[in-house]
């Protein structure tokens, strides 16, 4: 077995926790369970790791099979990394029927056409997702298998979420490689991200309910009461307000956990209007802003305002509606034809 294939096996196996190291190791398959039974996972993790290795060794592992157990690892704690979600379009809306076997010919054919050096690895999941490893390589250098992309495509699905690595000049390769395998014309970024991967599908695939308001909050009745009963009518006052907010929050964001998004971004273009004898504008340009909105859970955030005393319930719908303008970002886009950089297939 190669060096740097014993290397990398090694490292993989001291990320994962040791009380998973087993199970893990259960799930990626090429350990015999005789082997499985030699190993001491009570050891420390730098031990095991060593152990492992050394059966490795005797299986005679290459760099595909390390590729595999690295996918294992990315699909359970794939919360550690970026995920960016992109849409496919086909040039008409017929459907195809999804070869499994062609797909993966057509992406190692396309991508090693462009690119030598590189390590192409699939894991095909039961819930119709391919996962995809790509390890980048030079013309002069073999492939950096500490730095590689994860492609998470989703059989008869538009949409792909791609964790890429640091060398951006690789995605438009990857694109074209996804395109050519999937017979899709174009693809393009939703410019909606995440660290957890299964929010981004929530958004996408719609599997999470959320109601939007479309109506103005109700103001408060004012009652005639008696002076010596004013402290109780605050306090009643206080509790109406409470119970009218959290209704109007259940209505709007729903019941059920919220999709971790942590980033959102508002693009903002807009012409001044002013008196045209204070000529306060020379020329006629359109104001241009970027807000940008970042959290750890902005949902959660955005839900914890109003309870907060932070902002007037109900929220603004540019706020509470930024899944469903992540979900139509790529429909408006296209119609007003402000995509600046698309990926086609020749």
């Amino acid at each position: 077995m190669d060096e740097t294939v014993a290397e990398y096996i090694r490292r993989t196996v001291l990320k994962i926790p040791r009380d998973e190291i087993k199970v893990m190791l259960e799930k990626w398959g090429f350990l015999s369970e005789a082997q499985l039974q030699t190993l001491n996972f009570h050891q420390i993790k730098d031990n095991i790791s060593q152990e492992v290795v050394q059966l490795c060794e005797e299986n005679s592992a290459d760099i595909k099979q390390a590729a595999v157990l690295d996918i294992i690892y990315n699909h359970i704690y794939h919360n550690k990394r970026m995920w960016s979600v992109y849409q496919m379009r086909k040039t008409g809306e017929e459907l195809e029927y999804f070869d499994l076997t062609d797909f993966k010919k057509k992406f190692k054919r396309r991508l090693r056409s462009a690119l030598k050096n590189v390590t192409i690895t699939f894991k095909e999941y039961e819930d119709n997702a391919i996962w995809i490893r790509v390890a980048w390589g030079t013309p002069h250098r073999r492939p950096n298998q500490y730095k590689p992309s994860y492609v998470v495509y989703h059989s008869q699905t538009p949409y792909v979420f791609i964790s890429a690595s640091v060398l951006k000049s690789n995605l438009p390769l990857l694109c074209q490689a996804l395109l050519v395998a999937s017979n899709y014309h174009d693809i393009r970024e939703m410019e909606l991200r995440s660290h957890s991967l299964n929010s981004l599908k929530d958004i996408v695939f719609k599997r999470y309910s959320q109601n939007f308001p479309t109506y103005c909050p109700k103001p408060l009745q004012e009652k005639n009461v008696e002076p010596e009963s004013v402290d109780l009518r605050i306090v009643q006052e206080n509790r109406s307000e409470k119970e009218r907010i959290q209704r109007l929050n259940q209505e709007i964001f729903g019941h059920g956990p919220l999709p971790t998004l942590e980033f959102a971004h508002y693009r903002l273009e807009t012409m001044f209007k002013s008196d045209p004898k204070m000529d306060v504008l020379d020329k006629k340009e359109p104001f241009r802003c970027l807000v940008k909105f970042s959290s750890p859970h902005l949902l959660e955030s955005l839900k914890s305002l109003a309870p907060a005393g932070m902002a007037d319930a109900p929220l603004s719908p540019l706020l509470t509606c930024i899944p469903q303008k992540a979900r139509n970002y790529f429909r408006i886009r296209e119609k007003k034809g402000l995509f600046p950089e698309s990926f086609v297939s020749p």
